[in-house]
């Protein structure tokens, strides 16, 4: 495990801006003094570092090391977030061409975008720009974006958004949960990924509501087509929890804290990765949990069971018990009913709430009926066994218990392949539906250039006809329907039989340019007047197909 970057949190201020303190920010740019730290997101298939989220700092020269918190929020009610977002984005575009040339091809940068840089309608152009000076592909790159900047922009959030997935950029939306943002929107945004926001993660395992919300949002996820990151995962237990879920990414101080780019080179360098019992689709040893007062119980048990390679945990009363499985994952708890502080009874209760997917099996030489009735009846205690156990009868009831259970982790096991399947259908299904409406918007505009041409060619003087690339007449201006006014019907049928005299006679002389794709022209008499006839063959700049064909009056010498 890193140590943590010493780092003094200073509260964001919410007064007036202090003129002093901008002053003093404005020099940090001038003067290098900020820092660009990145905190690793780990993949819970693979267990690989597989993108990192770029963190500013500032190392203040009186104050320390200070994070985001302590001056960003002045920063951006001053105006000074574009030019910090900036540097932001040099450095990190700096940092990853470096680790891409040193082997980390597939390795991503994630930053932060500011409430006023998503705002900014030259944002989107600048960070291409930097990706071109970088040579980085736009793929290496992910825009993190916080619902608070999606409310802030209104109406027009879905243009620019729109805008960054026509550039190739990843999308990230960041702190999920913690703003205003209608879940019934969500699924227009073409976002890439959703982040659980650190406050769901944090009693992720301790509280059924957060764990609770921590699913919804994971399974809400996949079924739009996105994968989901968790933030703020401190420990093995929260960990546990995101990988049992489907959760694909994991962040936080558990696998990495924030690192200088020297740091991340050699955690990169050294192939770190999440260890196996922590990966998807895993399937984990047995792991039992021993609850009893007596201590020479607990010994007892533990040397019985010695032999059938389990995974022992031990605990001396309920609120120990509890204090296990909110540090480690238990498939089956053997508990004591008479206990201090705590029955048993009321221990499995709580244990069925923490963990519902454990076999709890209660072992006493007591039996107050009520109580053990009633759990059992709640569904709280799987098996009631009394003391004092025949060894082989007990080991043969725990051993069943775990058999049960690695049935229903079969079964989740299953589950997990089929939501994963569907999470890859729904995410191409996703990647369709954002091609098909960026389509659509190109048919759009299109249409619209295409309207304005036609108009434009209506209104020239010129004699202006179009032709398909089989020589049939599929636009004619006024001009040239004014010329040819007594031809008959001319769309849609071939020039050549009913225009014979755009054409040159056989033998006439036809003067063509050098040239592929090069006009070609010749001379025509159409009621008595010269005509100089162009034709013009097109598709060499765009997708059309066929000709265009002008008209202009010969002018004849006095």
């Amino acid at each position: 495990m890193h140590a943590a970057p010493q780092t003094h949190d200073v509260p964001p201020v919410t007064v007036a801006p202090d003129l002093p303190f901008l002053h003093a920010l404005e020099q940090a740019l001038a003067q290098d003094q900020l820092r660009l730290l990145y905190q690793p997101l780990v993949d819970l298939q693979s267990g690989a570092v597989v993108s990192l989220e770029a963190l500013v700092r500032w190392q203040h020269p009186e104050r320390g090391l200070l994070s985001a918190h302590a001056f960003l929020p002045q920063a951006e009610a001053a105006g000074m977030t574009a030019a910090i977002g900036h540097w932001v984005l040099r450095r990190a575009c700096g940092d990853l061409q470096a680790w891409r040339r040193g082997g980390q091809n597939d390795l991503r940068v994630a930053i932060n975008v500011s409430p006023s840089q998503f705002r900014d309608p030259g944002f989107g152009a600048a960070v291409a720009a930097m990706l071109d000076d970088y040579a980085i592909t736009p793929a290496a790159l992910t825009l993190e974006i916080t619902e608070v900047a999606l409310t802030e922009a209104g109406a027009a959030c879905d243009d620019v958004l729109a805008g960054f997935k026509t550039r190739g950029l990843n999308l990230t939306l960041d702190d999920f949960g913690t703003g205003h943002g209608s879940l019934s929107s969500l699924k227009r945004y073409p976002f890439d990924a959703i982040k659980i926001d650190a406050d769901f993660i944090r009693n992720v395992v301790a509280d059924s509501h957060d764990a609770a919300m921590a699913k919804s949002i994971i399974a809400m996820g996949h079924n739009l087509g996105m994968k989901v990151v968790a933030e703020g995962v401190e420990t093995e237990a929260q960990c546990d929890f995101l990988r049992r879920n489907m959760c694909d990414q994991i962040q936080g101080y558990f696998f990495a804290p924030p690192l200088a780019s020297t740091e991340l080179h050699q955690l990169l360098a050294s192939g770190r990765a999440l260890p196996e019992h922590l990966l998807r689709m895993h399937r984990p040893p047995r792991r039992l949990l021993l609850v009893d007062d007596e201590p020479n119980i607990l010994a007892a048990l533990k040397r019985l069971l010695r032999g059938d390679q389990y995974q022992i945990y031990t605990a001396n009363d309920g609120p120990q018990g509890l204090a296990v499985l909110a540090e480690h994952p238990v498939d089956v708890i053997v508990s004591d009913q008479r206990m201090p502080g705590m029955l048993g009874a009321d221990f499995l209760r709580k244990a069925r709430e923490l963990v519902p997917d454990t076999i709890r099996i209660m072992l006493s030489g007591y039996t107050e009926l009520q109580s053990v009735t009633d759990a059992v009846n709640e569904g709280a205690i799987y098996k009631f066994l009394t003391k004092p156990w025949e060894d082989e009868q007990l080991r043969g009831h725990i051993a069943e218990s775990f058999r049960v259970k690695e049935i229903a982790d079969d079964n989740q096991r299953l589950h997990l392949e089929v939501r994963s399947a569907n999470q890859e259908l729904a995410a191409a299904n996703r990647r369709m539906e954002q091609l098909l409406q960026e389509k659509q918007r190109q048919i759009s505009r299109d249409e619209i250039s295409l309207n304005v041409a036609r108009e434009l060619l209506q209104h020239l003087p010129l004699a202006v006809i179009g032709m398909d690339d089989s020589g049939m007449i599929a636009f004619i201006n006024a001009a040239a329907a004014c010329l040819f006014r007594y031809s008959g019907a001319l769309l849609g049928n071939e020039a050549c039989h009913v225009l014979p005299e755009l054409f040159p006679a056989d033998g006439a002389e036809a003067q063509a340019q050098t040239g592929s794709g090069q006009p070609r022209h010749h001379l025509a008499d159409i009621g008595g007047q010269s005509y100089v006839v162009m034709c013009y063959p097109m598709g060499e700049h765009s997708a059309s197909r066929g000709s265009l064909i002008t008209l202009s009056k010969m002018e004849t010498d006095r």
